[in-house]
């Protein structure tokens, strides 16, 4: 069964041999399913609650 992967901005899951990864220099790692995600979140740093094409859209960021 292939894995797959969700996308670190859109939170959609795409299967093994496509997207890309980001590696942090601190180690995070990021799977992104797209140039598009890639760059909202790393170039443009943008929040993915503000986009209706997200999973995330309308979410509560979460308090400790």
């Amino acid at each position: 069964m292939p894995k797959t992967y969700r996308c670190a901005f859109c939170g959609k899951s795409f299967p093994q041999g496509t997207g890309l990864m980001y590696v942090k220099n601190d180690g995070t790692i990021y799977w992104f399913c797209s140039s598009k995600c890639r760059k909202s979140l790393l170039k443009l740093r943008r929040d993915a609650r503000k986009f209706k094409w997200t999973v995330y859209h309308g979410r509560e960021e979460k308090r400790e």
